[in-house]
């Protein structure tokens, strides 16, 4: 009971001040360790093996330095436990190209949207740029909510020396993603230096992905208003069509909640990749689904918060 009660005080601190632009946060102090590594040792033979001593020092010390951190004080362990989460931010940044797409200045919207996606945005338009979004609201509804979530109430099972692993776990994760979303691409730079990334990472979202997306997001979809059966519906049939083994668990249920379809052809680095559809086209993409989206993606996290407090208290 004791780390729910440290865990809802994380979770409301997250809803509350989301990732101030002005505070230096855990991840970007991660991602500066991966750039100086990856400066060290990419031009050492072996990528695939230097990529994966570098995947190792960045998830070993960011396990260490939280545990160290979690052994201060309960009240920094709160403290860096909010920043594991991203629910906030992830709205926020959808919100603002939301603002400016209503405002009426693509060009903006698209440099805004740039900062939040990998793909390119230089010739999207609104109807792209809404999917984009959305797509985005899906995928790390799962990467910035539910499997930060998991493994801080997986790591509160154990202890060591009388610390509790929670944070460690949860830090460790999202040292996991963040490697991945800075090395785990297969273009010519990362296909051998970020195999390692890429697979720890598809690892560690293999179980999240599947309890958000045959359960959590159909479930926040009953209780926001959205289609409930059709988001399991979708997440049964396209939960498999995309080439993470992971990310379409999360989409499959969000787009069949919402009644678009997510796929088709988008642009990564200058190439244009025809993705699998997921979900059924009940009605195209408006503006407003924006809104909607962020209203599922708070509801995905409000019932991932009571799924896995009730589960600690049970176990």
């Amino acid at each position: 009971m004791d780390f729910v009660i440290k865990y809802l005080i994380a979770y409301i601190f997250d809803l509350i001040f989301g990732d101030p632009e002005w505070f230096p946060h855990p991840v970007r102090f991660i991602g500066k360790f991966i750039n100086f590594l990856e400066k060290h040792l990419y031009n050492l033979k072996n990528k695939t093996f230097w990529g994966g001593v570098t995947a190792f020092l960045v998830i070993s010390v960011s396990v260490l330095i939280s545990y160290f951190l979690a052994g201060i004080s309960k009240y920094i362990e709160i403290f860096f436990l909010y920043t594991t989460l991203a629910g906030k931010c992830l709205a926020d940044e959808g919100i603002r190209v939301y603002k400016i797409l209503k405002s009426g200045d693509l060009e903006d919207a698209k440099k805004k949207l740039s900062y939040l996606v990998s793909r390119d945005t230089e010739k999207m338009d609104n109807r792209q740029i809404i999917r984009s979004i959305l797509e985005t609201f899906s995928e790390n509804s799962v990467d910035g909510i539910i499997s930060p979530m998991f493994f801080a109430f997986a790591g509160s099972f154990f202890t060591v020396k009388g610390v509790s692993l929670a944070l460690p776990f949860a830090m460790g994760y999202k040292a996991i993603n963040t490697l991945d979303s800075m090395l785990g691409y297969k273009n010519e730079r990362y296909i051998n230096f970020g195999t390692v990334s890429a697979k720890i990472d598809d690892i560690a979202n293999f179980i999240p992905a599947r309890i958000a997306g045959a359960f959590l997001i159909p479930t926040a979809a009953f209780f926001t208003g959205f289609n409930w059966k059709e988001s399991f519906k979708i997440f049964l049939r396209d939960r498999h069509n995309h080439a993470s083994p992971n990310s379409a668990h999360g989409e499959s249920a969000f787009a069949g909640a919402l009644g678009v379809q997510f796929g088709g052809k988008t642009k990564y680095f200058g190439v244009v990749y025809d993705k699998p559809t997921i979900g059924d086209k009940i009605k195209d993409f408006e503006l407003n689904d924006i809104l909607r989206g962020r209203k599922l993606l708070y509801g995905t996290s409000a019932i991932g918060i009571i799924f896995f407090s009730l589960l600690r208290i049970v176990i």
